[in-house]
C-alpha cells in the first residue's frame, strides 16, 4: 500500500515537473521518486514560504524589477513594506554583524550559528504578520503585508548536507528565496573582503542541487538564486574538477589551495554551469560598473535566454567616486533592462539605523531634547505619507491585544491597555 502511493505521488510530482512554467529550464539530477520517499507519509504546509515564493516569481517575471533593502529588525522589515517595498532582503552580513543567535558582533565570515539566518527570517515575518493582524483587526486594508524575504545561506554552513538543512530550515522560518554562493563555506568572506576561496564548479553544483531537494521535498517553490565570487576569488579548494581547468595558474598556497584567475571570465564560466540548477543567477561584484554587467548579462542570455539576474548594488562601493549623478540616478533602470529583476542593498538597515542613530545622539547631546524634538515633528511630518509608527504602542499591537482582551471578557474589562494612555489622550489629539 505504501509503495503504492509513493509511485503515484512521485508521478504526479513529475507531471508537474514536466508541465508547469515555473519550472522551464530547471535541471533536477535527482527523480521525483526520491523526493516523495524523503518526504514522509505527512509533509506540513508552508503557507509564508510557499505563498512568497509564488508572489516573489511573479514579482521577477513581470513587470519592472524587483528593489528590495536589507532588513536588519522586524520593526524596519514592516517600514519596508509601509513604503511601498514589495521585497525584502536578508544579509547574513547584517546577521552576523547584529542579529545572530550568539549575541556577538561578527565579521561577515559564517561566525555565527547556522540558524541565526532562519531565526531572523522568522522574526521579519511575525512582524509582518502583526502588521497584518492589526489591520484586519482594524478593519483597514491595502496592505499585503507578507513581502517575500530573499535570505542568505551564505555558503550553506558545510557540505551538501548542511545545505539541505539551512534551506530546511529557511523554508520552515518562511523565506521565499534563498541564495547561496560558491566559497568554501569554512573560510567564508564577504565579498568585497580578500582572501576568498571557491569550491570546484561541481561542488558548488551540488550545493544547489541539495538546496532544490530540500524544496521539493517540502514542496514549496522556492526562488534558487546562485551566487559566485569568482570576480575577485583567486583561490581554489581543488583542481579535481575540468571545469576549472582553464583559470588554473600552477600556483598553490601553504594552506595548499591552488591560485586561479579571477575575473569576469571567471565568473560567467561558472555561472553558466549553475544557470541550470538555479533559478536566479548573480555575480558579486567589486565596483557599480554597467559595461560589466552588460558584458555578465549578454553571455549569461547568449546560452540561457530569459535567465533572471540579480545585482547587489552594495554599500560597499563609493557610489559617487564611481559615477556621477545621472548614472546613479539611471543605474537600477539600466540594469533592469538588461535582466537583473532583482536588486538589493544588502546592508541597508545597518547603515540606516547607524546613521540615524548618531545624528539623534549628537544632536541630544549638543541640544537636548530640542533634538528628540525635531525628530518626534518629522515623524509627524511623515504620517501624510502613511507613517504610524509615531504612535508607538499602537504600532506593536497594544488595540490588537486590547481587542483580544475585550473578546475574552465579553467587553467588560476594565484593564484595556490604551484606553488612557497618554498615547490616546496626546497623540490623537495630534492626529486630528
Amino acid at each position: 500500500m505504501i509503495e503504492a502511493t509513493i509511485q503515484e505521488e512521485a508521478a504526479a510530482l513529475e507531471r508537474r515537473w514536466a508541465e508547469e512554467a515555473r519550472w522551464d529550464g530547471i535541471l533536477r539530477t535527482y527523480e521525483a521518486e526520491d523526493v516523495v520517499r524523503l518526504r514522509g507519509s505527512l509533509v506540513p504546509e508552508h503557507t509564508i514560504a510557499r505563498v512568497g515564493a509564488q508572489r516573489l516569481w511573479q514579482l521577477l517575471t513581470n513587470g519592472d524589477y524587483v528593489a528590495a533593502l536589507g532588513a536588519l529588525s522586524g520593526g524596519q522589515a514592516v517600514q519596508m513594506v509601509r513604503a511601498g517595498l514589495q521585497a525584502i532582503y536578508l544579509s547574513g552580513w547584517q546577521v552576523a554583524a547584529d542579529a545572530n543567535l550568539a549575541g556577538q558582533t561578527y565579521p561577515d565570515q559564517s561566525l555565527y550559528p547556522a540558524n541565526s539566518v532562519p531565526a531572523v527570517v522568522r522574526r521579519l515575518n511575525n512582524a509582518l504578520l502583526r502588521a497584518d493582524q492589526i489591520d484586519w483587526a482594524e478593519g483597514r486594508n491595502g496592505t499585503d503585508w507578507l513581502a517575500p524575504i530573499v535570505a542568505d545561506a551564505e555558503a550553506g554552513f558545510g557540505g551538501a548536507l548542511s545545505s539541505f538543512e539551512l534551506m530546511k530550515a529557511m523554508i520552515e522560518a518562511g523565506a521565499a528565496g534563498v541564495h547561496f554562493e560558491d566559497q568554501l563555506a569554512s573560510e567564508k568572506k564577504c565579498g568585497h573582503l580578500g582572501g576568498k576561496v571557491l569550491v570546484p564548479t561541481s561542488h558548488f553544483v551540488r550545493t544547489l542541487t541539495a538546496a532544490r531537494l530540500a524544496a521539493d521535498v517540502l514542496d514549496v517553490p522556492t526562488v534558487l538564486v546562485a551566487r559566485t565570487d569568482a570576480l575577485s576569488a583567486a583561490l581554489l579548494t581543488s583542481d579535481v574538477d575540468p571545469s576549472d581547468e582553464e583559470f588554473l595558474t600552477g600556483e598553490r598556497t601553504a594552506e595548499g589551495f591552488f591560485r586561479v584567475r579571477d575575473g569576469l571570465d571567471a565568473a560567467i564560466a561558472r555561472s553558466v554551469a549553475y544557470a541550470p540548477y538555479a533559478d536566479v543567477l548573480w555575480f558579486e561584484t567589486s565596483t557599480p560598473d554597467l559595461g560589466e554587467a552588460r558584458t555578465f548579462a549578454e553571455a549569461i542570455h547568449e546560452r540561457f535566454p530569459g535567465k533572471l539576474l540579480a545585482y547587489n548594488c552594495s554599500p560597499s562601493f563609493n557610489w559617487t567616486r564611481h559615477l556621477d549623478a545621472a548614472t546613479i540616478a539611471r543605474f537600477q533602470r539600466d540594469l533592469g533592462e538588461m535582466g537583473y529583476r532583482f536588486q538589493f542593498i544588502t546592508l541597508a538597515g545597518f547603515h540606516s539605523l547607524n546613521a540615524a542613530m548618531f545624528e539623534l545622539a549628537r544632536g541630544y547631546a549638543e541640544r537636548g531634547m530640542t533634538a528628540y524634538v525635531e525628530l518626534q515633528e518629522r515623524e509627524f511630518a511623515f504620517e501624510t505619507d502613511g507613517y504610524t509608527a509615531t504612535r508607538h504602542q499602537s504600532e506593536v499591537g497594544a488595540g490588537y491585544f486590547d481587542q483580544v482582551m475585550a473578546a475574552i471578557s465579553g467587553g467588560e474589562s476594565s484593564t484595556l491597555a490604551l484606553r488612557g494612555s497618554t498615547e490616546e489622550a496626546q497623540f490623537e489629539g495630534a492626529r486630528a
